[in-house]
């Protein structure tokens, strides 16, 4: 699941990797209308097992701080409203998820993107978000054995 759940810049939501052309990948989003469209080298993407919360010590990877949401919510929708929320209620809503976050690092909108996409990944069933990917036909693997 995590390296197959893309964000893409300038695109709200998220998408999931369909197929992979030549110059571009198929994505879908995950949202009501699960429109396909093609993803190309030049937009920004970003596998969401690439990405990682800012905390005082080391930073968090993005799947640990999803899981720790999915334990406070109990598998559920996030009990916040994002766009309701005041700043002080959404900071204290996620010290709850990361206690340790970086204040200064952290912003506002990086906590209401990490609700927004837990939600959008809730209502998909897309909820085990520590599930290790295995590689699948078409992918750029080196089946070689090596020389000994």
């Amino acid at each position: 699941m995590q390296q197959t759940i893309l964000a893409i810049a300038g695109k709200p939501g998220l998408f999931k990797l369909i197929s992979r052309g030549k110059s571009n990948l198929i994505v879908e989003a995950l949202d009501a209308t699960h429109r396909r469209q093609p993803a190309f080298g030049t937009d920004r993407i970003t596998s969401l097992a690439d990405i990682a919360m800012y905390t005082e010590t080391d930073d968090v990877p993005l799947m640990d701080v999803l899981e720790s949401l999915k334990t406070l919510e109990d598998g559920k929708k996030a009990s916040i409203d994002i766009k309701k929320a005041g700043n002080d209620e959404l900071r204290d809503y996620f010290a709850k998820v990361l206690p340790a976050f970086d204040r200064e690092r952290v912003h506002n909108s990086d906590i209401k993107k990490l609700i927004q996409w837990y939600n959008i990944l809730v209502e998909n069933g897309i909820t085990d978000f520590k599930e290790e990917m295995k590689p699948t036909e078409g992918d750029n693997i080196d089946d070689r054995k090596t020389e000994e």
